[in-house]
């Protein structure tokens, strides 16, 4: 097989990715729209979030396991007609449940199904193929996520202000024929599939390994630290900064995206030259600063900026945490990487979860009215505020780890 086929498995593969960019970052788009159609409360519009990444988690555990048995192009091609059922579910099911919350519920759990396959099958489906340095390509493979996300926040943005957000059904619908295409994509690419007889790391080895271990929480820290913020970037500039939709979007998940994006591609470019655990150090660090500016700054702009930069400071997290694990364990292949597939969803479950939660209880607490009011803040802004704040705990704990980690990598020399 020739380099160039294996090209075409990993352009595959990159539009993979968008496709999963759209199954994670439509839905938050609408839930302004849901919101105010459907009368949803910040917990339920959280709820929705855990749900999606909750069924990517129970995919993740299965996949792990099984995709060896049916093969990887198998799976990729059963996540492309999960993620067309489930966006063209989110135009129609709202109309035909019993009610429209359990139609959308409905919809994200079969979206969520082939985003869970997409994630555990095409990061060692690219680690696999000989296309040069590992971790330069795993974090460009990445950076299609970011530039997933800018797509479908730009242009459905764009499309909503265009057709009304009345007509926003079709904006599913559209989006629905991305993973068609790219089924067909897979469908005509060329895998490296696993031998039965190639030796590889067992679940049992990899848990019994403290440095996995402490892998599988900082993958938790790293999808909480990214989802908690780009999930309620646009909510939050809508409701609690006043900023119009269409500006909302731009300027604050569609922007986080680009940044993310331009880190990625960065490493991408440059990584060889770069200390991996440094960086992701330094960007740990920048994320703090990222969401105690949201959180306390007084002037709207710059809350919306540092949401904005807080894509840059994630940027590395989730590609190079599974870098560094893979680097670790060379013969982990699917088990590996589906186990911290897994910790990085639950991270993802976690984050908009806890965001939602918290901002439900104090926009609900009998004294959020006067302390909005002496802080100068609206109740919204002041409960998505605090909302956002209380997710700082997970770049907290991802710069603890690495630091931990560091520490016992000199111990040990």
């Amino acid at each position: 097989m020739t380099k160039s086929n294996y090209k075409f498995t990993a352009v595959s593969c990159y539009v993979g990715y968008i496709v999963q960019a759209i199954e994670a970052n439509l839905a938050p788009i609408l839930f302004i729209i849901f919101k105010d159609e459907y009368g949803l409360s910040y917990e339920k519009i959280g709820r929705l979030i855990l749900i999606n990444f909750v069924t990517q988690i129970f995919v993740d555990v299965i996949a792990s396991k099984y995709v060896k048995k049916i093969g990887m192009k198998t799976a990729c091609l059963f996540a492309d007609i999960f993620a067309v059922c489930g966006l063209v579910g989110l135009s129609v099911f709202p109309d035909i449940f019993p009610s429209p919350y359990m139609g959308i519920v409905a919809a994200t759990m079969l979206y969520a199904f082939g985003g869970g396959l997409i994630e555990v099958v095409v990061s060692p489906t690219v680690e696999a193929l000989p296309l040069g340095e590992k971790s330069s390509s795993m974090a460009f493979l990445h950076s299609f996520y970011c530039w997933g996300q800018v797509l479908v926040v730009a242009l459905s943005t764009i499309g909503l202000k265009i057709i009304g957000t009345e007509s926003w059904r079709f904006i599913p619908l559209i989006w629905a024929m991305v993973p068609a295409v790219n089924f067909f994509m897979f469908l005509r690419s060329p895998f490296i599939e696993a031998g039965p007889e190639e030796k590889t790391t067992s679940l049992k080895e990899l848990m019994s390994s403290k440095t996995f271990l402490l892998a599988m929480l900082l993958m938790i820290c790293a999808g909480s630290s990214e989802i908690a913020m780009s999930q309620w970037a646009s909510i939050f500039a809508q409701e609690g900064l006043g900023v119009s939709k269409m500006w909302g979007d731009l300027l604050g998940p569609c922007l986080f995206a680009v940044l993310m994006g331009i880190g990625r591609i960065g490493y991408g470019l440059f990584g060889e030259k770069i200390d991996l655990h440094k960086a992701l150090t330094a960007t740990s660090i920048l994320c703090i600063a990222c969401y105690i500016t949201v959180a306390f700054a007084k002037i709207p702009v710059i809350s919306l900026l540092a949401c904005a930069v807080t894509g840059f400071s994630i940027s590395l997290m989730w590609p190079g945490m599974l870098s560094l694990t893979a680097g670790k364990f060379p013969h982990g292949g699917t088990f590996l990487f589906g186990v911290l597939a897994v910790c990085g969803d639950i991270g993802c479950s976690l984050g908009p979860w806890l965001t939602g939660t918290v901002s439900d209880a104090v926009s609900g607490f009998s004294k959020a009215a006067g302390l909005a009011q002496e802080l100068g803040l609206t109740i919204d802004e002041l409960s998505l505020k605090a909302g956002l704040l209380t997710a700082i705990i997970f770049p907290v704990m991802m710069l603890t780890g690495l630091l931990l980690s560091s520490k016992r990598k000199k111990e040990n020399r």
